[in-house]
């Protein structure tokens, strides 16, 4: 029997040793065995199939070698050829970045070269010939008769080759490869010993000023070995050549493995991350070692649902949510120090920083993750929470404003709003342990730069039109003022009351934008007047990636406000069922991201994530509770087109997981969750202290959407939502479900207890 099915049998066995007996083939299962590593390979998705560590460092994928917004994560599942392994990859986003370090394995049987992947090796594949699960990747490469297969740990990626006879069988290293945004600055490798070499990889693309050090360690000692400047030959090792390529003669079925290990500071700390995470060359060892570490990851959550396929999706979505944010740190806490979005150090700051008593991590992609993504890590992964916030903090330290999208130690700068701050705002009041002054001093500080027009944001109270491409002027006025609430929240509970007032009065800055004769959000210009034509259906550089129907809802922190602008109640309910109702006309043009669609509703893109949940807000939960159903029916399959949308790092998984479970947080800061309708017959979540919170769904079925009654600890719920410390107490939320809405009896239950009311 495999080693890594012995590990987890014994951790089932341990796992269902308290436990009533039920199906034993189903206990004994391994949830790894249901994570299809494939879902968002097609489609918008962008996604690979690759080996990695829950939030590790390496990203271990096949590249196809082609450029273009289908390839952002290196691998397209309708494509035949693959020209390569990367050890860096980004899970779902629509930036194309990293790919570095590519490994290919080649022999005299084929020597074809095309212009789509700039005349690198390649060889065509088949999905017949391809696996994936959490842990390791496999493929053949069938023009080379050559087996690849791959694992990783936290900062290693571990390649193992089974190779046919042939006397002229090679692995490039090419350092030189580039893809999309990517593109590389200054390149060194070198011959360590005949085996081992190791060098660097500098880049810029998305993120400015990436460095990324590595050293490989091959299991078998090259014959020869060749340097290349692009594709000239050298003699010696030096700055500038961008490829080596090793000399084998293969035996049938011979065997090289390979270890790499990346650092951001040093080729000896690359180095090191190998001597500390591997033990020799037993890649079977090294993969069912990583595979348990997934196992362990996913039996945080135990679902009972007879629907094989919602369970790929649930174990799946909890695979892809643990990919992000990434490892940054080496051993001993050395890590690239953050630079700003032009890839620019902080006059006298040192290059290479130190984490003391934390792990630095990076790949923040915060516009999306604060909403859902950061609030389910703070219940699955309460060890790591510090760590990210720390992170986050010493992004601050080093470039004097938190995050907006970084990675590999850069400001990308890309999308809006200060969103650390509802991240660290909603760590705060859950209780985790981080220097809560020095937060808010970051968060303060970060709202009040001149950069990304914040500065005309604080003289005008929203911001003006202006000629850039993508001025996003709505967007941004509604998400500063979201952002500006929660800081007011954090100076409230810190005694902070000048603070707390000032950001409260930003937080309204929203209703500025506000226009009162049409009950729509509408772009001004600098006098401000609003501008004219305005037809809200339309894609424009007012609103970020959205419409004004999208971001109409935008408004988590003063929801009974917005309801009373709105016209009411009843003119709220109207307008948020025409959200779901209105369909884009076939001559309306859509942008790429706009996609997922229900009615003007997108789930395919983040601002839409919430808006089901504002029928809980007015007394209707039963209209929630069916379009909850419906996104999670339609928008998530278990197939490669299984994402409607980007998986955004996380972001998209989140929702799913939170929305199956039967909550969902619509004000990400508030430390509470609104109540939805449950996906599953049963599950149960893994707390701290050997807790359990177990969700129990009574009459549930495919019909059966409609909540009829909600108990908590055997307590009748008498409110639309559910506390974070009531989850971490552990204990059991009951659902019982109806096919018909119950109408009265939960409006009633509901008049007097809504969650926008709630605050810790």
């Amino acid at each position: 029997m495999n080693k890594i099915y012995i590990y987890i049998l014994l951790l089932l066995i341990i796992s269902f040793s308290c436990q009533p007996k039920t199906d034993e083939k189903e206990n004994t299962r391994p949830l790894v065995d249901y994570v299809n590593l494939f879902i968002g390979t097609d489609g918008p998705g962008n996604t690979y199939p690759g080996a990695s560590e829950p939030f590790g460092m390496v990203q271990l994928s096949p590249d196809i070698g082609i450029p273009g917004w289908d390839r952002i994560a290196g691998y397209f599942y309708q494509d035949s050829i693959i020209t390569g392994f990367s050890h860096t990859h980004l899970s779902g986003t629509g930036a194309g970045d990293l790919y570095d370090i590519l490994v290919m394995p080649t022999n005299g049987r084929f020597s074809k070269r095309i212009e789509a992947n700039n005349f690198k090796p390649y060889s065509t594949f088949s999905h017949k010939n391809e696996k994936a699960f959490p842990g390791y990747y496999s493929v053949d490469l069938l023009d080379y008769g050559i087996r690849a297969e791959l694992t990783a740990t936290k900062r290693v990626g571990i390649h193992r080759y089974t190779f046919p006879k042939d006397g002229d069988t090679q692995i490039h290293i090419d350092l030189g490869y580039a893809l999309n945004w990517d593109k590389p600055t200054e390149t060194y490798i070198e011959k360590v010993n005949d085996s081992t070499i190791q060098g660097y990889r500098m880049s810029t693309g998305w993120a400015r000023n990436q460095k990324v050090y590595f050293q490989m360690q091959f299991s078998k000692p090259f014959d020869t070995h060749h340097y290349y400047k692009n594709d000239t030959l050298k003699i010696y090792p030096m700055k500038g050549n961008t490829k080596m390529v090793l000399k084998y003669q293969t035996l049938e079925n011979d065997q090289i493995i390979i270890k790499t290990g990346l650092s951001s500071t040093s080729c000896e700390a690359a180095a090191h991350a190998i001597k500390m995470e591997t033990v020799g060359f037993d890649f079977d060892y090294q993969q069912e070692k990583t595979t348990l570490v997934w196992e362990n990851q996913l039996q945080k959550i135990k679902i009972e649902t007879p629907d094989e396929d919602k369970k790929s999706i649930f174990y799946t979505m909890m695979y892809q949510n643990m990919l992000t944010p990434n490892l940054f740190s080496d051993y001993g806490g050395t890590y690239k120090t953050a630079n700003d979005e032009n890839g620019q150090l902080k006059k006298g700051i040192n290059p290479i920083s130190k984490a003391e008593g934390f792990n630095r991590y990076d790949t923040f992609s915060l516009w999306d993750t604060f909403r859902a993504a950061h609030p389910l890590h703070t219940i699955l992964q309460p060890n790591l929470v510090p760590y990210f916030i720390k992170s986050l903090l010493a992004h601050y330290n080093e470039t004097g404003e938190l995050p907006v999208w970084s990675m590999q130690g850069s400001e990308t700068n890309m999308m809006i709003g200060y969103h650390a701050v509802p991240v660290i705002v909603d760590a705060y009041f859950k209780g985790f342990e981080f220097d809560a002054e020095l937060a808010f001093k970051a968060c303060k500080e970060s709202a009040m730069v001149s950069d990304r027009q914040i500065d005309i944001y604080m003289e005008k109270g929203y911001i003006p039109v202006d000629k850039h491409h993508e001025n996003w002027s709505v967007s941004r006025t509604m998400e500063y003022a979201y952002d500006d609430w929660c800081i007011a929240m954090f100076a409230r509970s810190l005694g902070k009351l000048e603070d707390y007032n000032y950001f409260l009065q930003r937080s309204k800055n929203w209703q500025n934008l506000y226009n009162d004769k049409n009950t729509w959000f509408q772009p001004k210009n600098k006098d401000g007047n609003f501008i004219e034509p305005f037809t809200p259906k339309n894609y424009s550089p007012y609103f970020c990636e959205s419409n004004a129907w999208h971001y109409y809802w935008f408004v988590p922190h003063d929801l009974e406000t917005l309801v009373k602008k709105t016209g009411g109640t009843e003119r709220f309910e109207q307008k948020l069922d025409s959200m779901f109702s209105y369909y884009p006309e076939p001559t309306d043009k859509l942008p790429l991201f706009s996609t997922g669609m229900i009615g003007q509703y997108a789930h395919g893109n983040e601002p839409s994530h919430h808006v089901a949940y504002l029928y809980n807000f007015i007394d209707k939960p039963w209209k929630a509770q069916k379009y909850i159903r419906q996104i999670l029916e339609t928008q998530y399959k278990n197939e490669p087109n299984g994402h409607c949308g980007n998986e955004d790092c996380g972001q998209m998984s989140a929702w799913y997981i939170f929305n199956a479970l039967g909550f969902y947080p619509v004000n990400p800061a508030q430390n509470a969750y609104a109540l939805g309708s449950p996906l599953f017959d049963s599950a149960s979540i893994a707390l701290p202290d050997n807790k359990r919170f177990n969700i129990i769904v009574q009459n549930n079925s495919k019909d059966n959407i409609y909540v009829k009654s909600i108990w908590l600890n055997d307590e009748l719920l008498d409110r639309d939502y559910i506390t974070h410390k009531e989850i971490l107490a552990g204990g059991t939320l009951k659902f019982e479900m109806s096919n018909t809405p119950s109408v009265n009896k939960i409006a009633e239950k509901l008049n007097s207890a809504k969650v926008y009311s709630y605050f810790p």
